[in-house]
């Protein structure tokens, strides 16, 4: 069943890049005492993501801070050396935070992956935002297709703010 509004995110490792290199960061570092944007994206570099839904975020960015947001968070399954690329290629690194869910671990655990292996992409999350506060799910916009950012675009989330 997928997380809703109201559920408090599961335990999960997502790994980031640091100047050391890669680190594991858990749920309740990431998202313990604050208030954060989390969205998702399929796959790093692919159109969708790549064209329009990450460029909202990191375009607006100021925009959603200034509404009480500690921080944005962008996670896919992808390992941590695409995301950090992908970071670095859209002018996000050290606007956005780029979370690496290699395995999928987190899309699985909160009902939001899905079946990509049609398209050659294996397990992948569904493109969605949310608003967590504490861990706690305050706001969530799944996207009913995946070749869409509207409903889970930045534009629609500072609506919800």
């Amino acid at each position: 069943m997928a997380i809703k509004v109201g559920d408090k995110l599961p335990q999960a490792t997502f790994r980031v890049m640091t100047a050391e290199g890669p680190a594991a960061k858990t749920t309740d570092e990431l998202f313990k005492g604050r208030k954060i944007v989390l969205f998702a994206v399929p796959g790093a570099f692919t159109p969708t993501c790549h064209r329009n839904h990450l460029p909202g975020y990191v375009a607006k960015a100021d925009e959603i801070k200034a509404k009480g947001i500690s921080e944005i968070f962008v996670t896919g399954v992808n390992d941590v050396f695409v995301m950090d690329a992908w970071a670095k290629a859209t002018g996000g690194a050290g606007v956005i935070t780029f979370l690496a869910d290699g395995n999928g671990d987190f899309a699985k655990e909160i009902g939001l992956s899905m079946d990509g292996t049609g398209f050659g992409l294996g397990t992948r999350s569904q493109r969605y935002s949310m608003v967590v506060e504490d861990g706690v799910v305050t706001a969530l916009n799944v996207e009913e297709a995946a070749g869409k950012a509207e409903a889970s675009g930045a534009e629609a989330l500072i609506s919800q703010l």
